[in-house]
């Protein structure tokens, strides 16, 4: 292990020959083609070029701590995608009339819940409103964020939804 730990090429020669089908296995439940091939070198160059990384392995299967490791590169690169947001073409842009109707929307809605605020709301449930309706935290953070009991939130957010449920129904009857 010390051997190991201090990076020992001799060492990593036969860790990559015995270990090589194992990581491949463990990444391939994850990834596959070209990302595959480049996860399963990436693990290897870490451990190669990393002491932290070998330090790491602190005793037990070996096998099993390197598909381990190799598993979870494999993910982190999964999750690492899925984060990213591919660059807008020009053709993935809203044609002018769609703009136009999602401005329109836009603004009828918020004249919607201006007016709502104006002829409807109470001014001791709106920070309620504000924080469940436009902000839409969840309850629990809601309550944190306002400094008063979930339950509390719970009954302004009821009598809030009532008074939305009449102020629509009432719209649409106009």
């Amino acid at each position: 292990m010390d051997r190991f730990h201090q990076g020992s090429r001799d060492v990593f020669e036969e860790l990559y020959q015995n270990h090589f089908e194992r990581v491949s296995r463990a990444v391939g439940t994850v990834l596959d083609g070209a990302d595959k091939e480049t996860t399963i070198h990436e693990v290897f160059f870490r451990l190669l070029s990393s002491e932290q990384a070998r330090r790491g392995y602190r005793g037990g299967s070996f096998g099993a701590w390197i598909a381990t490791v190799a598993r979870n590169q494999a993910i982190d690169l999964v999750r690492r995608r899925r984060l990213e947001e591919p660059a807008g073409s020009p053709g993935d842009l809203p044609q002018e009339s769609e703009a136009r109707e999602t401005f329109q929307e836009r603004s009828d809605a918020q004249m919607m819940v201006r007016r709502f605020r104006e002829e409807c709301l109470p001014a001791k449930w709106a920070k309620v409103f504000e924080a469940r309706f436009i902000q839409q935290l969840d309850q629990s953070e809601a309550a944190r964020s306002l400094g008063i009991h979930r339950t509390t939130l719970i009954y302004q957010e009821y009598r809030v939804r009532q008074l939305l449920r009449s102020f629509f129904l009432k719209e649409g009857d106009s």
